[in-house]
């Protein structure tokens, strides 16, 4: 988005109470953005890296944590539309976390968790 409409965008957040700030283009991008700073420490960047498409990406201390997928049909949204998807946007949703790896077919079997102390000695007793 440009300046003019990134300055009024902000405006209208503060205005509904949300701590927002113009995101200045960075190297090589000509777009400006909005900066959403979050309670617990977070920032949401949208529209910023140039695509057409609505969406945020979800930083701490300069690590990408989440993101706010791109919503569809914004690349046409007028600035109160741009204004309601940042207010209303979940951010506690995009929390990056890691799955557990699921065993593929052809994978070879995991060897099993060795025996306790006091399993082995229950055992023992029992034969």
């Amino acid at each position: 988005m440009d300046e003019e409409r990134a300055h009024r965008v902000v405006e209208t957040l503060r205005a509904r109470n949300v701590f927002a700030h113009v995101k200045l283009p960075h190297a090589g991008i000509t777009r400006y953005g909005i900066r959403v700073v979050l309670a617990d420490g977070r920032e949401a960047i949208w529209d910023n890296d140039g695509t057409a498409g609505l969406e945020a990406q979800i930083m701490r201390n300069g690590v990408l944590v989440g993101f706010v997928p791109s919503i569809p049909g914004s690349e046409n949204f007028g600035e109160e539309q741009i204004v309601e998807a940042v207010a209303r946007a979940d951010y506690d949703q995009p929390i990056g976390r890691s799955r557990p790896t699921v065993a593929t077919r052809g994978t070879a079997p995991v060897a099993p968790r060795p025996l306790g102390l006091a399993e082995r000695l229950r055992r023992t007793f029992r034969d």
